[in-house]
């Protein structure tokens, strides 16, 4: 079990360089799921892993990792598909797919990962062999066109759990890390088509006589090619550690709570309405006994309706015959 993206290492030979820029991801990861970690367990303010530039971060996170994996793919197959080395990866990348999905389900039931990083990898890898014969123009084109269409195709037939991981829902289901096959597939078609133009224009060459100009960056690459344990060792540790430090030192998480509602509530609304608003959501749902549930993440599709049903009759009082 070793590279998450397909092994770079051809007649060629490996290229430093590509597993370098693969551990920098890594480590990007790493630092996000960690924000995420203390996020999820109320060490910082709900909301901060998921919005604003930590979301976009997570977005050039998963863009690169996407783009190595069909970078990768053309120089791991791109003169001739090894059929048995690409059928181990893929056992091992789908086997850590389902591990994430069993685990976040025991976890997090009500935001468990369906369909994340390692699936969309999974799948776009199969997505991807169709495309290493054809013109770099073209899978470019179908790279950008896969991108483009979410953006303007949606329906709400998909925005169940089972359709949702095509990408054209019409909302985005609740769990913990969705990367859909559109706009995401078209990411590693991209990758795809910068690997075919690196070919034509001899690129690998130049880029593995630079090899011994970054030996001291020696770990990384050692990193690089060991991403898909560090990807599945990282974090269940880090997790690990923030969950016991909350264990001994508990954050107050009706407070955070409290303090996420107002700060995301007066981006749109003044200070006094943010107030009885966030006071009418907590009171309800503490009386529903779904607060807690809420805060740890622990709410199935049901409650998250009625969360929302919440959200909205605090929203507009005058909707609701309820106290």
């Amino acid at each position: 079990m070793t590279d998450l993206v397909p092994h770079p290492e051809t007649r060629r030979g490996r290229i430093d360089l590509v597993d370098i820029m693969r551990a920098l991801a890594l480590i990007a990861m790493a630092t996000y799921h960690f924000t995420w970690d203390l996020d999820f367990h109320g060490l910082i303010a709900r909301g901060t892993a998921t919005e604003g530039g930590w979301r976009l971060f997570a977005r050039c996170i998963a863009t690169s990792f996407l783009f190595l994996v069909g970078i990768s793919l053309v120089l791991a197959h791109g003169r001739s598909i090894r059929w048995r080395s690409f059928a181990i990866r893929e056992a091992q990348v789908a086997a850590g797919a389902l591990a994430i999905t069993l685990v976040t389900l025991f976890i997090t039931p009500g935001s468990f990962v369906f369909f994340g990083i390692l699936h969309q990898i999974a799948l776009a890898s199969l997505i991807g062999l169709a495309f290493l014969r054809l013109p770099a123009p073209v899978t470019l084109l179908a790279g950008a066109i896969a991108v483009a269409l979410p953006f303007f195709v949606e329906t709400p037939l998909t925005n169940s759990r089972w359709l949702a991981w095509i990408g054209l829902s019409a909302s985005n289901p609740v769990t913990n890390d969705y990367v859909p096959i559109l706009p995401w597939t078209g990411v590693v078609l991209i990758g795809i088509a910068a690997g075919r133009f690196m070919d034509g224009i001899d690129g690998w060459k130049h880029l593995s006589a630079l090899n011994d100009r970054v030996k001291g960056l020696r770990p990384l690459t050692l990193l690089g090619r060991h991403s898909l344990l560090f990807y599945l060792l990282h974090q269940p540790i880090l997790f690990g550690l923030v969950a016991g430090y909350a264990a001994v030192f508990p954050p107050d998480q009706v407070a955070l709570f409290a303090a996420s509602c107002r700060h995301e509530c007066r981006v749109s609304r003044d200070a006094p309405t943010c107030e009885a608003f966030c006071a009418c959501v907590q009171t309800r749902l503490e009386r529903d006994e779904l607060l807690e549930r809420l805060i740890t993440g622990r709410t199935n599709e049901a409650e998250n309706a009625s969360v929302r049903e919440t959200v909205l009759q605090c929203s507009f009082p005058g909707s609701s015959n309820e106290p």
